[in-house]
């Protein structure tokens, strides 16, 4: 027997929580420009995951402040903080923990003890997370999906909230692992970072190469992020704007009627029924973010890429052609008008 849970709320209630999570979130990008210069694109999509309450993969070269904005946003939410830098040798244990056996001094006896790894924590940063073998790189995976992990046939539940905030280097670069695809399918989004204009370069030089100290202070909590994300599922979706999406998401996959030619072209694999969820959810965040009251098109629109560019497969037309997923996402929405009404 399924449930639905729906929090009972009176219009001023919500007006508050509602005015309490825009205050929120201004003062939490208000503490991340105080570390981060620019990228706004960036910080505001690694918001509306947190929002939601998924995963967030970060690909960018490496000094392009992958890292810094994972731990500045740790520091500006006050949750508790691990880092775990993946290197070839890193084994599974390393990040889920172990069972080890110690002695008893007052009895003398011997009895398992178990050793949290560092997955136990509220924001799990996982450094450069392509540079580890797959069987490493999927001991993630329980904890993404189900906020749990298994150790030795016992099953051990993480505090909420949980974020994964993952970097990884292009793949093209010596020494990376490719994600396996059930990894990847994991993440919210799959943000890209590139390298800032020249006068915001600037700025990062102001701010790193003197006596300056950059820091971020908490302003949130992590039983107020719980409530903001209950509030996020609470965004109502017309039913246009679903199909929308719905359309957007079959329109990638190359044996589907409505797929268009550039799709059936460069495209091996097209996104499941969880790219549909991810951009639903993650149109709800911006809609609030954005100080609106309901999802548009527009928010559809804007979130389609950075949820499906890691979902969908290119063949090898693509690479020889040189195309990227971005470039054939942008001909699809172009080929999937967002309805007039």
């Amino acid at each position: 027997m399924s449930t639905t849970i729906a929090p009972s709320l009176d219009a001023t209630d919500l007006r508050a929580r509602v005015e309490r999570f825009q205050e929120a979130h201004a003062n939490i990008v208000e503490q991340i420009r105080r570390v981060i210069v620019g990228q706004d694109e960036v910080v505001e999509q690694v918001l509306t995951a947190l929002f939601v309450g998924g995963h967030c993969l970060i690909t960018g070269m490496p000094g392009t402040a992958k890292t810094l904005l994972v731990r500045t946003l740790a520091d500006t939410l006050g949750l508790v903080f691990k880092r775990i830098q993946f290197t070839p040798d890193l084994m599974p244990t390393d990040i889920t923990g172990t069972d080890i056996i110690e002695e008893d001094q007052a009895t003398g006896k011997r009895q398992w003890t178990f050793v949290q790894g560092p997955l136990f924590t509220n924001v799990l940063l996982a450094d450069e997370i392509n540079r580890t073998p797959p069987k490493t790189q999927a001991a993630l995976l329980e904890a993404m999906q189900e906020k749990s992990c298994t150790v030795r046939g016992n099953l051990y539940h993480l505090t909420p909230p949980f974020f994964v905030l993952a970097t990884q280097n292009p793949i093209e670069l010596e020494g990376t692992y490719p994600l396996p695809e059930a990894q990847l399918d994991r993440f919210l989004f799959n943000v890209l970072l590139d390298y800032l204009p020249f006068d915001e370069e600037m700025q990062v030089l102001g701010l790193t190469t003197t006596t300056h100290i950059a820091k971020a202070d908490p302003v949130t909590s992590a039983q107020e992020i719980l409530s903001m994300q209950e509030l996020v599922r609470m965004v109502p979706v017309a039913e246009s704007v679903a199909r929308y999406a719905v359309a957007i998401v079959r329109a990638t996959r190359p044996t589907d009627p409505s797929a268009p030619d550039i799709v059936k072209k460069y495209f091996n694999f097209g996104a499941s029924v969880r790219g549909i969820q991810n951009i639903i959810l993650a149109s709800k965040a911006r809609a609030l973010m954005k100080k609106r009251y309901h999802v548009s098109f527009e928010d559809v629109a804007a979130m389609s890429a950075p949820v499906l560019r890691h979902r969908v497969l290119l063949n090898f037309h693509a690479e020889s052609d040189k195309v990227t997923q971005d470039h054939v996402l942008r001909k699809l929405l172009e080929a999937v008008p967002a309805p007039r009404d």
